[in-house]
């Protein structure tokens, strides 16, 4: 073992976001920004979820490139390699090693029920390959491994901590306690960034319709661009109020506003009493502006160092690889493989 590599007693924190296209405004306040404010708390473990980007085929050069501005736009939010372990999915075997374990112990009906696979199912109906299919077993693998305390998610992947549960008391009930039931950590704020343009859907990095997202790395004037562009209603009176149901798209740049402000629903509603759409929404712009510029800066700085990116994956990838060897050790143990 390293001597870089320290146990803590910290309780443990995991999650990961897949490399699959540009941080967005909805990444950083939905998890990111999130995450940082952790480190102090917790033993915290985030990587680029690359093994996860593949279920969709991708250009191999941009892949490359995109988990390593990820890792980048990562610390750039907050996440101090000093205090948190990133790392690449792919870079830690174990990862794929136990995933296959726990597809053995999935069962067909329950990753089939997963609305995520129906979705992508829809969206891809060229590829429809096994990897999106069995992609929870890999989740959950994901997440054992580190047998962590809470594993922060998006609304939209409650449905796979659930199974992982699931699996993993599955397991335990075979072959006794190897692994601890994390709790999800849903934040109650930003949890759920919406498009701008169709506040139904979650604004997504791999959106095909530029204009309903915001990038981290976007440009003030883009960033603005997309704002003054959000879909909002026809009302003219007392028009800057909370009503998810009746005004999503509104309700939308109340939660963008409140994540970057820390303001209340109720002081938004006071700041904007009596003002239409053409001041609330270049306001949001600009609060989104503020609070993306220095992250945007310090992003680009540091894609350029990249023996620094370099050190800070490989470092990561051995802390992550030595505490996930001891489950998997145990878990092969358990199934009864010979050890090596």
């Amino acid at each position: 073992m390293s001597e870089t590599i320290q146990e803590t007693q910290k309780k443990r924190m995991l999650s990961g976001i897949k490399p699959s296209g540009d941080l967005t405004l909805g990444s950083y306040l939905g998890a990111v920004k999130n995450w940082a404010e952790r480190a102090e708390e917790y033993d915290c473990f985030y990587f680029m979820a690359d093994l996860h980007a593949i279920t969709v085929r991708q250009n191999p050069a941009d892949l490359r490139r995109r988990t390593l501005e990820q890792l980048a736009q990562y610390i750039a939010c907050g996440l101090d390699p000093e205090k948190n372990t990133l790392f690449i999915q792919s870079h830690v075997h174990q990862h794929a090693e136990l995933g296959w374990v726990l597809q053995c112990y999935s069962m067909f009906g329950e990753l089939s029920r997963m609305t995520q696979f129906k979705d992508k199912s829809a969206k891809n109906a060229d590829n429809i390959n096994g990897g999106l299919f069995s992609y929870p077993s890999l989740m959950a693998a994901d997440i054992l491994l580190y047998q962590p305390d809470l594993v922060p998610v998006g609304e939209d992947q409650k449905q796979h901590v659930e199974l992982c549960h699931t699996i993993a008391r599955r397991f335990n009930g075979v072959y006794g306690d190897v692994f601890k039931m994390p709790e999800p950590f849903v934040p109650k704020v930003g949890a759920r960034i919406m498009s701008l343009t169709n506040p139904a859907a979650k604004m997504s990095k791999s959106e095909n319709e530029d204009t309903g997202r915001v990038l981290l790395m976007d440009t003030p004037e883009t960033i603005m661009r997309q704002f003054k562009r959000a879909i909002t209603d026809s009302d003219t009176e007392n028009c800057v109020r909370y009503d998810k149901e009746n005004k999503p798209g509104v309700s939308n740049l109340m939660t963008i506003y409140s994540a970057v402000t820390g303001k209340s629903f109720a002081e938004i509603e006071s700041e904007f009493a009596g003002q239409g759409y053409g001041v609330f929404k270049p306001a949001v712009g600009e609060a989104v502006v503020e609070t993306l510029r220095p992250i945007r800066e310090e992003a680009s700085r540091i894609m350029k160092d990249k023996a620094y990116l370099e050190k800070v994956y490989k470092q990561g990838a051995e802390k992550a690889s030595y505490v996930a060897e001891k489950t998997l050790r145990k878990v092969y143990k358990k199934v009864g493989f010979v050890a090596k």
